[in-house]
C-alpha cells in the first residue's frame, strides 16, 4: 500500500481530474483500508481552503438525466454545435452532447447556457443528441482580438473569420493601440455595445511568427511546459542496453521530410534467406522507446495525456513531449545508440505477413535520409549517405513493391488529395505555397508503417490486452445516398443494394480519374467519410480496408501510440513501466481526451495555414484566379484557389442582386428569380477583394462560372445558369427527397 500523497501531490492530481471521485482518488493513489479515513481528512482541508470543490458520489448509472442544463462549446469546423453538461458526476471524461437545431431556436455560440432534452446515441465523437428548450444566459469565455485604442478605453475587433461584432473596453490592462490581447466579456447593460476587459497582452499581431501563436490560443494549445514537467524531463539520461536486444548490427536507417524535428521510426530489410519463401522478404520496423522515458503516472506522462499529440505549423511545433525528449533522447538520430521497441516481420513474395515478433532493443541509426534522397537512390542516383546502404536500401524498394501487391488486393480508400506546403523565410514571412510531391519513398515508409501497426493490434488483441484503436467506421446511408445521387447526375455510378467497400468507392474514383468531374468526386467521397477517432473497441477501420487498426509507430509525437507500446511491454513482461491498472480503467476518458486534442490540433494547423495564405495573397488584391467551389452554405460559396490551395469566401451579396435558396444538402443556391444555380465543385474564376492575415480570412467576387458570367436579375425570370450547373452542383440529397430541376442552357 503506498503512503498518502502529500497535500500539493493531492491538489494537483484533483485539477488535473476535477470530476473524479474519492473512489477514483483512492485508487489512483492506492490508497486502501483505514487509510482512506485519512484520504477524507485531507480532503477536507482543501475543501476549506477552498482549492477543490466539495466533492460528491460518483452517479450510479454514469448517465445525463433526460433534461440537462449544458454548456455551449461553440461550432466545429463543419458548423456543428456541441455542448457539455453543466454538471456531471459520473466517472471519466463528461459526455460529448451535439447540439441538434430546429427552426425557431435561438442563435448560439460558445459560452452560451441553454436547457436541453437528451436523447443517447452512439456517434463516432459524441454520446448524446441534444434538442435546445430554452437559452438561459452565458458563461464567461476568453475573447481573442486587436485592440483599438480610443478616447474613453477602447475596443478589441475580433480575430475570428466571419465575426461582426466588436467589445468596448474601459480595462484596457495597459494594451497598446494595435496589440493582440485576451479578454473576458463583462456584464452587457440593456444598451449599448458589449464590453469585456483586457486579461492579457499577446504582443503585435502582424509579427511573422505571431500567426501560429494565435491559432496556438485561440485553440487552447499547451505551448508552455510546467516547471515540474521540465524537471523530470531534465533529469532524464541516456539508457543502458540492459537486457535488451541488440539490434546495432542492422543497417537500420529513418527516412523523413528534410525538416523532420523528431524521428521515431526507422527501417532495414533483407531478402529472406529461407527457401520455403522465395522472393520474400526480412523487414525490420524500429520506433523509438518513449514509454521508457514516459512512465505511468510521472508529470511527463500527465503532461503528454493533456496534450494529446504534439501540433505542427509552418514555423514551429508545439510538441507533447519536451525537447530534450522529442529532439534527443527519444529521437533516432544517426550514429547514436538508442532503445527501441522493434518489430521484425516475414512478408511473402505477394505482400501477405507470414510471422511477426516485437522486441525491447537498442539500434543505432546508419543514416538520416530525406525521402528526396531514399527516392534518388531508388533510382540508382546515389550520394555519400546512400551509397554505403544501396543493397539495403534496394531491399526496402522490394518490400514496398510487395506490400503495393498486398494493398491492390485489399483495396483502401485511394483518394488522390494534393498536400499543400507553406514555404517560410528566416523572417517567418510566406515566400511560396506549392503542392508536395508525393514519391514512392513516401508510400514505401506509410505501408510498412500501417503494417508495423496493425501487427501491434493483433498481438495485442491475441495476448488478451487492452489498447486503444484507431477506428473508423463505414459512411452513413444518408451520405452514401448522396454521393450515389452526384456520381449518376456526373454520368458515374455508385454502387447500390449491397454492403458497400472500399474497392466500390475506388470503382468510382477510377471513373472519374482525368475527367472534368475528378476533383469533385474526390472532394465528395472525401466528405462522405466518417471521422477517425480513437477507442478502446475495435470497430475496424474503413479507410483501410482493414479488421483491426491500432497507432504505434509515432510515440513521439502521439500519445494513442504510447498507451500500445505500455500495452506492449505489460503483454511480453519486458518490465515494470507497462501498461498499469489506473491506464486500463481510464481508456475510454483517455481515448475521448486524445480524440478532442486531435480535433483541435488539425483546427489550429488549418487556422493558421488559412493566415499565411491570407498574408501571402494581400498584396494580390483584383487579381484574378481560377478555382473550384469547395463549400456552399446560406451566406455564400467558399472557392478553393487552383494557384495555392487557398480557401476563400464569395459572399452572397457578390453573387448576384436577387434572393437565393439554399440547399444544404444539394449543397446549392439558386437564384429565385434567374435560376441561375451554383454549386459544389464547379469550376469559376473569381478576383480577389479582400485578403486579411489577422483572420484568415480571403473575400472574392465571381467573375465566371462554368465560363460563363453569373445570371443577374433583370425583373424576370430566367431559365439560364451554367450549361453543366446542375449536374456539378447537384450533391445528392436523402432518399426519397424531391430532386432539384435541371437548368437548360
Amino acid at each position: 500500500m503506498r503512503q498518502l500523497p502529500a497535500l500539493k501531490e493531492l491538489r494537483d492530481w484533483l485539477a488535473e481530474n476535477p470530476a473524479a471521485t474519492k473512489r477514483d482518488i483512492a485508487r489512483a493513489f492506492g490508497i486502501k483500508g483505514g487509510a482512506k479515513v485519512d484520504l477524507k481528512a485531507m480532503l477536507r482541508e482543501l475543501e476549506a481552503e477552498g482549492s477543490v470543490p466539495r466533492r460528491r458520489a460518483a452517479s450510479a448509472s454514469g448517465k445525463l438525466p433526460p433534461v440537462t442544463v449544458l454548456d455551449v462549446l461553440g461550432p466545429d469546423a463543419e458548423g456543428d454545435l456541441f455542448a457539455r453538461p453543466v454538471e456531471w458526476r459520473g466517472e471519466g471524461a463528461a459526455p460529448r452532447i451535439f447540439i441538434t437545431t430546429q427552426p425557431g431556436d435561438p442563435a448560439l455560440g460558445a459560452g452560451d447556457r441553454v436547457l436541453a432534452k437528451l436523447a443517447p446515441v452512439r456517434g463516432p465523437d459524441y454520446d448524446y443528441l441534444a434538442r435546445i428548450i430554452r437559452k438561459l444566459g452565458a458563461n464567461p469565455q476568453r475573447i481573442m482580438g486587436i485592440f483599438r485604442r480610443e478616447a474613453q478605453g477602447g475596443r478589441i475587433v475580433p480575430i475570428d473569420k466571419g465575426a461582426d461584432r466588436f467589445w468596448q473596453v474601459s480595462d484596457t490592462g495597459g494594451a497598446e493601440d494595435g496589440e493582440l490581447v485576451h479578454a473576458e466579456p463583462l456584464a452587457k447593460g440593456r444598451f449599448g455595445p458589449a464590453r469585456a476587459k483586457v486579461v492579457e497582452r499577446l504582443g503585435d499581431p502582424s509579427a511573422p511568427r505571431a500567426v501560429s501563436l494565435i491559432a496556438i490560443h485561440q485553440h487552447g494549445i499547451r505551448d508552455a511546459f510546467p516547471d515540474d514537467v521540465l524537471a523530470e524531463a531534465d533529469r532524464a539520461a541516456p539508457l543502458p542496453q540492459g537486457d535488451r536486444r541488440d539490434l546495432c548490427h542492422l543497417d537500420l536507417m529513418t527516412i523523413d521530410p528534410w525538416d523532420a524535428r523528431d524521428h521515431d521510426d526507422a527501417l532495414f530489410a533483407e531478402p529472406d534467406p529461407d527457401p520455403e519463401n522465395p522472393g520474400g522478404f526480412i523487414l525490420w520496423v524500429a520506433i523509438a522507446d518513449v514509454a521508457a522515458y514516459v512512465t505511468p503516472g510521472s508529470e511527463l506522462d500527465r503532461e503528454a495525456r493533456r496534450r494529446g499529440n504534439s501540433t505542427y505549423f509552418p514555423d514551429r511545433v508545439v510538441p507533447m513531449l519536451p525537447d530534450i525528449l522529442s529532439g534527443d533522447l527519444c529521437s533516432l538520430h544517426e550514429g547514436v545508440d538508442r532503445p527501441c521497441m522493434a518489430l521484425r516481420m516475414v512478408i511473402a513474395q505477394d505482400g501477405t505477413k507470414r510471422t511477426h515478433d516485437f522486441h525491447r532493443a537498442m539500434m543505432c541509426s546508419r543514416a538520416s535520409l530525406t525521402y528526396e534522397q531514399a527516392q534518388a537512390a531508388s533510382e540508382g542516383r546515389h550520394d555519400a549517405a546512400t551509397a554505403p546502404l544501396a543493397a539495403q536500401i534496394d531491399a526496402l524498394f522490394g518490400v514496398y513493391r510487395v506490400l503495393k501487391t498486398a494493398r491492390a488486393r485489399r483495396q483502401p480508400l485511394d483518394l488522390d488529395l494534393p498536400e499543400r506546403q507553406i514555404v517560410l523565410s528566416d523572417e517567418g514571412r510566406v515566400t511560396s505555397v506549392a503542392f508536395k510531391e508525393r514519391f514512392d519513398a513516401h508510400k514505401l515508409v506509410e505501408e510498412c508503417m500501417v503494417l508495423a501497426n496493425v501487427a501491434a493490434a493483433e498481438t495485442l488483441r491475441e495476448k488478451g490486452s487492452a489498447l486503444l484503436y484507431r477506428v473508423h467506421e463505414e459512411p452513413g446511408p444518408e451520405k452514401l445516398e448522396a454521393l450515389r445521387e452526384l456520381a449518376r447526375e456526373s454520368g458515374f455510378n455508385l454502387a447500390k443494394g449491397q454492403v458497400l467497400q472500399t474497392r466500390h468507392f475506388n470503382q468510382l474514383l477510377a471513373q472519374a480519374e482525368g475527367t472534368e468531374f475528378d476533383e469533385l468526386i474526390n472532394m465528395a467521397t472525401l466528405r462522405s467519410m466518417t471521422q477517425a477517432y480513437y477507442a478502446p473497441q475495435n470497430f475496424g477501420h474503413f479507410g483501410l480496408a482493414l479488421r483491426e487498426y491500432a497507432h504505434f509507430t509515432s510515440p513521439i509525437r502521439r500519445y494513442a501510440d504510447l498507451i500500445v507500446h505500455r500495452a506492449l511491454i505489460a503483454a511480453h513482461r519486458w518490465g515494470d513501466d507497462g501498461l498499469g491498472h489506473w491506464d486500463v480503467e481510464h481508456l475510454d476518458e483517455t481515448a475521448k481526451l486524445i480524440s478532442e486534442a486531435e480535433r483541435r490540433s488539425m483546427a489550429a494547423e488549418r487556422d493558421t495555414a488559412d493566415r499565411y495564405l491570407a498574408a501571402f495573397l494581400a498584396d494580390r488584391v483584383g487579381a484574378e484566379f481560377s478555382g473550384r467551389v469547395s463549400g456552399v452554405a446560406r451566406f455564400g460559396v467558399f472557392v478553393k484557389l487552383d494557384e495555392t490551395g487557398a480557401d476563400g469566401l464569395v459572399p452572397i451579396r457578390a453573387i448576384g442582386d436577387e434572393y437565393f435558396r439554399h440547399d444544404p444538402e444539394a449543397q446549392t443556391l439558386e437564384g429565385e428569380k434567374t435560376g441561375f444555380r451554383i454549386g459544389l465543385g464547379q469550376r469559376v474564376k473569381v478576383k480577389l477583394a479582400e485578403a486579411e492575415p489577422v483572420t484568415g480570412g480571403i473575400a472574392l467576387e465571381l467573375l465566371e462560372v462554368e465560363g460563363e458570367a453569373p445570371k443577374r436579375a433583370a425583373g424576370h425570370r430566367s431559365r439560364g445558369g451554367p450549361r453543366r450547373a446542375s449536374v456539378r452542383a447537384r450533391h445528392a440529397s436523402a432518399k426519397g427527397k424531391k430532386k432539384l430541376k435541371r437548368k437548360g442552357g
